[in-house]
């Protein structure tokens, strides 16, 4: 356990980050999630849809470091593959 003052704030903004980064990794999950069920349904509509909001949400993450953009890069061009073969 931490004994001095600033490893303990230390302690606390790291438990602040990780939950958050837990929740932007979560939403990405299932922002992905409902992006491939609108593929899998061919609904061209939908999935231009989630397709933006993924990018965007891929774009922010990578931003703020909760995944390196190199991740996100590859997400983003998968992804856009697999909506582009649907048209």
């Amino acid at each position: 356990m931490a004994h001095t003052p600033s490893a303990i704030k230390h302690l606390r903004q790291t438990k602040k980050r990780t939950e958050r980064n837990v929740a932007v990794k979560k939403n990405l999950t299932y922002l992905k999630r409902q992006l491939l069920k609108s593929i899998a349904a061919k609904d061209t509509t939908k999935a231009k849809d989630w397709f933006g909001q993924m990018v965007k949400f891929l774009d922010k993450a990578a931003l703020k470091n909760v995944i390196k953009k190199n991740t996100a890069s590859r997400n983003k061009s998968r992804l856009s593959k697999k909506v582009n073969a649907m048209k």
